[in-house]
Parts: C-alpha cells; structure tokens; sequence
C-alpha cells in the first residue's frame, strides 16, 4: 500500500470528463508535451495530426468533481482515488516548494477522462497518453495509461509508478511557471537538446516530490503517504525508464536513434529521478549542466 489509510482526500483539484465516441484529432495543436508523448507511444513522428479539424462525433457530457473518494484507504483501492490523494501530496510539497525557489504558485487541475477530451491546446485521446496543457494549466489523463505502460512497454506500473506519472505532468506545471516553455527551443531533437532536458527536469521534479512526499499532509496534518520502499522506488524507475527514446525506438524499429530523442534515454530519465529524489528539486537544473553530463 502507498495512502495512510487515515489520511483524507481534500476533494480538490480533480474533475471528471465523460465518454465521446468518434474523435477526429485536429484542432489547435496539442501543445508539445502532448505531442512529443503520442509520437513516443507510437514510435512514429505524428505532428502532422495537429494540423487543420476539429473535434467531431458527439457531444462530451459536463465535467464532475471526483466523488467516491474520502481516505488513503480508498486511494489504495481505487485509481481514481489514488489521483486525488496523489495530487492533494502535490499541492502540499508544490506550494510551499515552489516560491522557495522564486517561482510564483498557482494550483493546476487534473482532469481525468475517458477516450477523448477537448481541451485549451486542442482535441485529445487516449492514444496521447498523460499530458499538461499549458493553455488551460490542466493535466488531463485517462487511467486506463497505467494498463498501457503493463501491456505494451512491459512496466510493472505499480501504486508508485502511477503517482510518479502524475507527478511528472505536474512538474510540466512547475516548469510553466517558472517560464521554461517560452524560453526553451524545441524545436531541435537529440540526447542534449532542450526538449530533452525539458522532459528530465520534469522526471527530477517528480524525484523531488517523491523524496518528500511522506512529510506532506491532509489539511489536519495526517502524513498523507506511507514511508516508501526501496520495492516502491524500483517500481517508480522501471516506469522511467519503460518509457525512455531507446527502448521505445527499439520496440518500435527495431533500432535506436539518439538524434530524435524528445524524452531521453530510459537511463537518463531514471538517473534525473534519483537526483530530484535525493537531492530535491533544486537538484532538477537540467538546462546548467553541460551536454556530456545530462
């Protein structure tokens, strides 16, 4: 188990979408987290589905607030639940984390859905796997990812496993913020590029929450997370890694090519998670280190 079965769900920050049938991406753009993750997931280049179209095929019902949810008890139960008390250890440690290092705090949203959601960069699906979008500070998921990250890139995607997702999509938040999507050049690819380190401070971000995330607590001070174990930890970096360029490219083609990295190296996104882990996030200053050492 991962929740204090004490500790309780605040009812924030987490909202429900409901089904739509027959989505056409196209629209706005996705924005570039979303993309770079759909090109991974497939191992091809798709930013060309991010062209002219709109969503179509039916109407998506209102979104709800995350009910069903009270204690740590059924965050260990339920995935749903799991997210609600995973983002209330988030807004814990962020909050206070985030003006320390001279960054100005605002709370993002997490939306989960199911197979297709419109949001302020664009149509999406479930094919796009987890993703922030900057145009709306939203993190929008669809839990049914934890079943991908076991089926098709052969991660346990364990209780900490699915925590760290979240919490890598929150660092995107923090980065936000902080101004590092108007200043980094995307644009280039490979294992030193921006768009790289962008996606290993995100992992180093999520480290950092992790290292911390037994000290935060529900709003009557309960520690909201049980003490993690080296078990969970593995856990967390064989998510890391079952998702790095190389191993997605050689399940994919059947070779790697380090020059249209976009994420990293499963290697390097479990070494920036143990830096954030055991260094905190002051430790996550990807884009000042030298090219060699990312």
């Amino acid at each position: 188990m991962t929740f204090n079965d004490d500790a309780k769900y605040s009812g924030k920050g987490v909202r429900k979408s409901g089904r739509r049938t027959g989505l056409a991406v196209g629209g706005g753009g996705l924005g570039l987290v979303a993309v770079v993750l759909l090109s991974q997931l497939l191992g091809v280049d798709l930013t060309g589905l991010l062209g002219g179209g709109t969503a179509g095929g039916g109407n998506q019902s209102e979104t709800t607030a995350l009910t069903g949810c009270y204690t740590g008890a059924d965050a260990d139960a339920d995935v749903e639940c799991r997210v609600g008390l995973t983002r209330d250890s988030l807004e814990d440690y962020w909050s206070e984390q985030a003006p320390a290092m001279g960054i100005g705090y605002a709370s993002p949203t997490i939306n989960l859905f199911i197979d297709s959601v419109d949001t302020g960069c664009g149509a999406a699906t479930s094919a796009v796997g987890p993703f922030y979008c900057p145009a709306d500070q939203l993190i929008y998921l669809d839990t049914a990812f934890y079943d991908t990250l076991r089926t098709e890139f052969g991660a346990t995607a364990g209780p900490l496993a699915q925590l760290y997702v979240v919490g890598h999509e929150w660092g995107h938040h923090i980065q936000n913020l902080a101004g590092t999507f108007a200043t980094a050049d995307t644009s280039q690819t490979g294992p030193a590029s921006d768009a790289v380190r962008v996606e290993v401070q995100a992992d180093c971000f999520a480290g950092a929450w992790l290292g911390s995330a037994t000290e935060t607590t529900d709003a009557d001070g309960v520690r909201l997370l049980d003490p993690i174990t080296d078990a969970q930890i593995a856990d967390a970096l064989n998510a890391a890694s079952a998702i790095g360029d190389d191993r997605i490219q050689e399940k994919t083609q059947g070779q790697v090519n380090p020059e249209t990295w976009t994420h990293g190296s499963g290697e390097m996104r479990q070494r920036w998670f143990q830096a954030g882990y055991t260094n905190g996030a002051e430790a996550c200053d990807t884009f000042a280190v030298a090219d060699a050492e990312l």
